[in-house]
């Protein structure tokens, strides 16, 4: 404890926890809090390890420029300490990462630039292929490069790993981590691996990623699969993963990462992020395996706070089928917020447009429906609030009943799909309805979302 001149001294040493709300058969499981880190995640480690090795190298002088390609926390990490010691840098990230991480990147003072998550190695939108190109043509710039510097390994060798022996008292028998970079579980093991030989290496791996094939079998292929955790999983194998140093995997789905984030929260009280779903999941899975008592340590890995807008949002996780929802062969099945489950924002007749547009803006919704009680009696819209407002900004202050449409398009859940298309195509929301009662709302955003999930599941 005491008084740090600097937040980088704060970062690591972080708690240990006993986790008591999963089945881990025979198993303990302890989670380290990387969350507790300046930054909110590990990262903050390899950051830290990166900027000052490349320093002592010389590899970055005063003045230079950072650039690196980043799932988004290694990010954060880097942009943190180079916000501290005053250097520039560029991040490049897939355009599947949370917009609480961008934004908090934004507020360090990187420069972002977004590129695509869908493309493989090789094409010009790969985000480490493109942070390459942006080094060769910025003057002194330095290339973080995470995935094969050894810096990474070695912030986790040397702290780490320490860290995590001395609080376990050295009575552990395995360690589950994922492979974002590889420079985690390297480190790790080739600390644990001199202290003991017999303590499991355990990759935690996100369905689609090649790293447990190539722990498994040695050998992988990338078919070209896709996973929405964010930070662990890959489509090649990082020149820091040592793949001699590893002994098991297991393979996570995203339903089962997510789903398992949702009992942290609600039963240890643990807001992880969403590559923390798959290191517990993955450690359980491992426990459950084993015949004899083993103590098993993994992490949660950075904060929740940088995924709520996904992980902790139900709209997003019905969107994207994370949720135990059974399908009821209907209309319903589109609906993304249930009224009759009072899960739709809604306003009565009696608040002023300004409270309508006041919840609108916050539930980034495009309308609402107007509700006397439990019945509804109307729909207000942007388009109806913007040309109202435009032409007499104090009808701000005046009730929504006097703006709201009350002509509905109202739909009988077991209407077939076709119908939909008829009311979206004019621009408006379908209704649903229940016999007399109200279900919610089908707009275009949900249609194209169960067409594209049709696909999928061909």
């Amino acid at each position: 404890m005491g008084i740090n001149s600097s937040l980088l001294g704060l970062i690591g040493n972080t708690p240990i926890l006993k986790l008591n709300a999963f089945d881990t058969g025979k198993c303990e499981l302890f989670v380290k809090l990387e969350s507790h880190n300046p930054g909110g995640s590990i990262k903050d480690r390899i950051g830290l390890s990166i900027i000052e090795e490349a320093e002592k190298s010389g590899e970055l002088k005063p003045g230079g420029t950072i650039i690196e390609a980043t799932a988004g926390n290694t990010g954060i990490g880097l942009a943190l300490v180079a916000a501290i010691k005053g250097y520039k840098i560029i991040l490049v990230i897939p355009d599947k990462m949370s917009r609480e991480k961008i934004l908090h990147l934004e507020g360090l003072g990187a420069d972002i630039i977004l590129t695509r998550s869908d493309v493989p190695e090789g094409h010009p939108e790969y985000y480490q292929d493109l942070a390459r190109k942006i080094v060769s043509e910025t003057p002194g710039a330095f290339l973080a490069d995470q995935f094969s510097n050894p810096a990474n390994p070695l912030a986790h060798r040397t702290t780490t790993a320490p860290e995590i022996w001395e609080q376990m008292e050295g009575k552990m028998d395995a360690m589950v981590a994922g492979v974002g970079s590889g420079g985690t579980l390297t480190g790790l093991a080739e600390f644990f691996k001199e202290k003991d030989p017999n303590i499991q290496m355990v990759v935690a791996d996100p369905e689609g990623s090649v790293v447990a094939d190539a722990v498994r079998k040695g050998s992988f292929f990338y078919d070209g699969g896709s996973w929405l955790v964010e930070g662990v999983g890959e489509d090649f194998i990082p020149k820091n993963l040592n793949l001699e140093l590893l002994d098991d995997a297991e393979v996570v789905s995203d339903k089962e990462a997510f789903q398992t984030l949702q009992v942290l929260l609600q039963e240890e009280g643990i807001l992880g992020g969403s590559s923390t779903g798959t290191l517990v999941a993955g450690a359980i899975k491992w426990c459950q395996k084993q015949d004899t008592p083993k103590r098993v340590v993994t992490f949660i890995c950075d904060t929740g706070n940088k995924y709520l807008s996904k992980a902790y949002n139900k709209s997003w996780l019905h969107d994207n089928h994370l949720l135990e929802d059974q399908d009821n062969g209907d209309l319903t099945d589109l609906i993304n917020r249930r009224a009759d489950k009072g899960e739709m924002i809604s306003v009565s007749p009696t608040d002023s447009l300004l409270v309508a547009y006041n919840r609108m803006r916050a539930s980034d919704i495009s309308q609402i429906p107007v509700l006397d009680k439990e019945d509804l009696v109307g729909v207000l819209d942007e388009e109806d609030l913007l040309f109202t407002v435009s032409n007499n900004e104090s009808a701000f202050s005046r009730p929504v009943s006097e703006y709201m449409v009350k002509d509905l398009d109202i739909l009988p859940i077991d209407a077939p799909e076709s119908s939909l298309l008829d009311i979206l195509s004019q621009g408006k929301v379908a209704i649903i309805f229940e016999e007399e009662v109200f279900i919610g709302f089908i707009t275009k955003v949900d249609l194209i979302n169960h067409y594209r999930n049709k696909l999928n599941k061909k």
